[in-house]
Parts: structure tokens; sequence; C-alpha cells
């Protein structure tokens, strides 16, 4: 007897979980952080061009697969959008959107014009009412993680990038203050659960790589929507964010004692933000030591995604990638 499709019959693949979209986030960033390198070393051309094209094809792919679950498990989706943890992730599916609206932007401005207005308006919606959430009380201490950035802090961010993209710099100030002081309030609690109550458990430990994308994030928007030479602030956000991936490197072993999995695609954004911000600093003026750090964080930050490209091809070739669940038994 053949056991494999015994098995089979009795449970199937998972749904995507929103989740993964932390991988288009993270494909979508590392494209960017190629097109900023590009203007200030020489490159080939060509790898810009098509990490942009590769990245926008899995964003694409990626929404498919999530409108799918909505249309065929619908009860899955909603019970995701109800936990509190994994609702947060719902929101990289506009953070998703705003990055491509940037990567389209050389090539079609109308069309990234048009991914902007989604993005944008979708995530003041899921924000307003992810975080409305939190205000209502009741949320326990283990479930406070830094997933709580991603409805308010990630997407303000990258909006006002988006928005200073397109000319708008008026528009990209005032998500980049609904970033800032939405980021100060969420990490002040993150930072007070971490403190006082139990450690977090293995499964979610991953979700501490987010730790790192606001301040470089931030940083990332604060360029966009400033002119000149970096100034001191741009300088203090580029330091916070080193000391956050300092302190992230210190906790690798006890983050690891997790096995991998998609989740921990939470480190991608950050990591490709970081040497983004860097370049960014070099290509309006800063000299020095920033030019060679700018280089050393992009190629850290290549090794790191192609590290995480690696786990993730690796499981879904173990078909390890998607969880099975028990199949819906029909009745006669």
């Amino acid at each position: 007897m053949d056991t494999r499709n015994e098995s089979n019959h009795a449970a199937e693949r998972a749904p995507l979980p929103v989740a993964f979209f932390g991988i288009a986030v993270g494909i979508l960033a590392l494209a960017g952080a190629w097109r900023a390198a590009a203007k200030i070393w020489t490159l080939p051309h060509a790898v810009p061009v098509m990490l942009t094209a590769g990245a926008l094809a899995l964003w694409i792919a990626l929404m498919a697969a999530y409108a799918h679950k909505w249309l065929t498990h619908r009860d899955d989706a909603i019970a995701e959008m109800r936990h509190p943890v994994q609702s947060s992730f719902a929101a990289l599916a506009p953070v998703s959107t705003l990055l491509a609206a940037q990567a389209v932007q050389a090539y079609s401005h109308g069309l990234a014009i048009a991914l902007f207005a989604i993005g944008a308006l979708s995530q003041l919606a899921l924000g307003a009412y992810l975080h409305g959430r939190v205000w209502q009380g009741g949320r326990k201490p283990e479930l406070t993680t830094p997933a709580m950035y991603l409805p308010t802090v990630a997407p303000s961010f990258v909006a006002a990038t988006a928005a200073a993209g397109l000319g708008w710099t008026q528009l990209g100030a005032i998500f980049f203050g609904a970033g800032v002081f939405s980021w100060l309030a969420i990490e002040s609690m993150i930072l007070h659960r971490a403190a006082v109550h139990d450690p977090l458990p293995e499964a979610l430990r991953p979700s501490l790589g987010i730790q790192l994308a606001p301040p470089v994030v931030g940083g990332v928007s604060y360029l966009a929507i400033t002119h000149g030479v970096p100034d001191v602030f741009a300088y203090m956000l580029l330091g916070y964010g080193l000391y956050q991936a300092l302190m992230l490197s210190r906790l690798v072993p006890w983050i690891r004692q997790q096995a991998f999995a998609p989740s921990y695609w939470a480190f991608s954004f950050g990591v490709a933000a970081l040497p983004t911000m860097a370049i960014r600093m070099v290509e309006r003026g800063a000299t020095g030591a920033m030019e060679l750090l700018a280089l050393g964080l992009f190629l850290a930050g290549n090794v790191v995604i192609g590290i995480l490209i690696a786990g993730t091809i690796r499981a879904m070739l173990n078909g390890k990638l998607l969880p099975f669940q028990p199949a819906q038994v029909k009745q006669a």
C-alpha cells in the first residue's frame, strides 16, 4: 500500500499564510538597494533590472495566491485576520504594494501613482483597524511582539518614500510623522514586554528581526523627504539602526533555536533597508568612513538575504515550506 497517497487523502497543503508577504517585501527591498547602489558604484545594469522584475513577479504571484485564499479558504483567512499576531502581517500586503510602486516609478509614472494610491489607502484602513484593537485593551503580554510595528510604522515609512518619489514631499512628510511617533510609542511597549515578562516562545523569536526595520526604513524615508548633505538626524537614525543590528547579531544563537521557517524573512526588510540608507547618504554627499560602511552593509545584506532565499528553496524542495492541514471530510 502506498502510504503517501493515503496521507494525501488525509491532509492537504495549508493555504498561503499572510506572513509570506514578508518574502515579497524582502526581495523588493533588496531590488531597491541594488537600484540605489547602481547610482554610486559601477554595477552590471542588468542585475537591478532583473531583480526588480523578479521581485515584481513574486509580488504578483503572492497577491494572486492570497486572493485565492480568500476565495477558497475564507474561514482560514478570517481566522488569521482575527489572530492578535498573525493579523499584523496582513499589513505587508500594502507595504509590498507601496514598494512595487517605487519599483515601477522609472518605467510607468501612471502605474506608480495607481499602486501608491492602492497601497496607501489600504494601509490606512488596515492600520486603523488593526491598531485600533490595541487601543481597546485586553492584549496578553506574550502576544506583544515586533509584529506590532507592521500595521502602522512600516507602511507609513514606505508610503513616505513612495510619495516623495512621486514628487509629493509634503504628503511624504505627513506619512513620515505618522511612522515616527507610532514607532516610538510601540517600541516602548515591546521593550517593556521583553524586559519584565517571559521570553518569547521559540516560534515567535524570528519576529525580532522586524526590530531592525523602523530606524533604517524610516531613515530611507527621511532622506527621501529632505535634500542636501545628510544631517545629524539622518546619522542618528543610522546609528540606532546599526545598534539594533548589533543587538540582533548577539541574539542570533537564541533566535535560531527555532528551525528555519519563512518567519525568518522578518529580518529581510531591515537587512535590505540598512545598506540602502547608507548608500543614499553616500549619494547625498557623505564621504570617508560612510563609503566603506555602505559597501560593507551592501555586501552583508546580500549575503543574509541570499541565506534566506537558499533556506526557502530548500524548505520548498523538501515539501516543508507550507504545512499540511487535515483535509475537510465531506459528509455523505
